[in-house]
């Protein structure tokens, strides 16, 4: 006799997990069913008994069953796949973001910004896609993670080469995110790197929970806590060199006293050490001048060329093209925010911290929010 069909065995929170989805009056209708039957299982109803109370067929409460047993609750969630499939093909999604992200006079427009009318008859004219719609265009642009935002003023980069190294950042930003399959020789992983700091030890404004002033506050308050005064500042200054790693979505870091070419090596060397020899590099780096190959000092060239490194430079005054501008965002917001810290000892100590808690929550909802709002490469 086969073996009756039921829910495993659920623990307290499972079980009100449960009842929340079934008591709620919102959400999907399929998961509200799917849970029911689950619940019912678990109390001990058989298969025939649920399906007369679900009013649906044995085979479809047994196949939900199964599916709990494997996926857990994921399985009571919808994965819709149907309807028409996308319009335009990866690469024509690809170009158009590259577009829209460029200004219209790097295109020999007269316009300061792209309005949807003028980027729609733009790509049809230049031939990226034969017709495509405003409304179509728009949804295009949020599903690509596009937004239309205010801009605020930098320094208009006048790099000679400036084409040609924006141009290969993004290929190795493209092969990172996985969109195109990197030729032979070309990089398989690639780094973010810059220097974050100077590190000092002085008062960081930040926010904190305390009582409400006003009215209502307590009359035996004290006063609130004021910043202290830093007029001299003689324990000298600390410097992170930090890496982002694209594709395992995690930042490396090490604390230095100074930033020079001896020290970036230093850094390099501990990325390469990472991955296997045989597996090419890619660090993306800004144009500070440790970061250069110079006609006195060829370290940092023959450094790559020995080790399987390519080293790709941001144009000169772009380094927002380079991805970890947003985590450091993270990192000032989570760990020197409102901070004081006595020693450097003490402030090295939460940055390195902070670095690990990052890699074991990369998928924290305010990290990603500040991230995805600070990231414009």
């Amino acid at each position: 006799m086969a073996e009756r069909v039921r829910v495993r065995e659920i623990d307290d929170d499972e079980g009100r997990r449960l009842l929340r989805i079934i008591r709620r009056g919102t959400g999907s209708v399929v998961t509200w069913r799917r849970a029911q039957m689950i619940l019912l299982s678990a109390q001990g109803m058989p298969v025939a008994k649920i399906a007369e109370v679900t009013f649906t067929s044995a085979d479809r409460i047994r196949d939900v069953i199964h599916n709990f047993n494997t996926d857990g609750f994921d399985s009571l969630y919808s994965k819709y796949k149907g309807g028409r499939p996308k319009t335009f093909t990866l690469p024509e999604r690809r170009e158009i973001k590259k577009i829209v992200k460029s200004r219209p006079t790097e295109h020999d427009l007269p316009f300061s910004t792209w309005s949807l009318t003028k980027l729609a008859d733009f790509l049809v004219a230049e031939g990226v896609v034969d017709d495509i719609s405003h409304e179509g265009l728009r949804i295009l642009l949020r599903e690509e993670g596009v937004s239309f935002q205010q801009v605020k003023t930098w320094k208009a980069s006048r790099d000679p080469d400036y084409a040609a190294k924006k141009a290969r950042v993004e290929h190795l930003y493209a092969i990172a995110d996985g969109e195109v399959i990197p030729e032979k020789g070309e990089p398989e992983v690639v780094f973010c790197l810059d220097e974050f700091g100077p590190l000092n030890l002085q008062p960081h404004p930040g926010r904190q929970w305390a009582e409400r002033g006003g009215k209502g506050k307590d009359p035996d308050r004290g006063p609130r806590p004021r910043r202290r005064a830093t007029y001299t500042r003689p324990h000298g200054v600390r410097h992170l060199f930090a890496a982002y790693d694209l594709a395992k979505d995690k930042l490396y870091g090490h604390i230095k006293p100074i930033k020079r070419r001896t020290q970036f090596l230093e850094f390099c060397r501990y990325l390469r050490t990472l991955y296997p020899a045989e597996v090419r590099l890619a660090i993306v780096c800004d144009n500070y001048s440790p970061h250069l190959t110079t006609r006195k000092c060829h370290r940092v060239a023959d450094w790559a060329e020995a080790n399987n490194v390519e080293i790709a430079y941001t144009p000169t005054n772009s380094s927002w093209l380079n991805r970890i501008e947003a985590q450091f965002t993270a990192l000032r917001y989570f760990t020197l925010d409102g901070t004081d810290h006595p020693t450097h000892k003490a402030q090295s100590s939460m940055i390195r911290r902070y670095i690990i808690w990052r890699n074991h929550h990369a998928n924290d909802k305010r990290l990603r929010t500040l991230v995805d709002r600070a990231n414009v490469a």
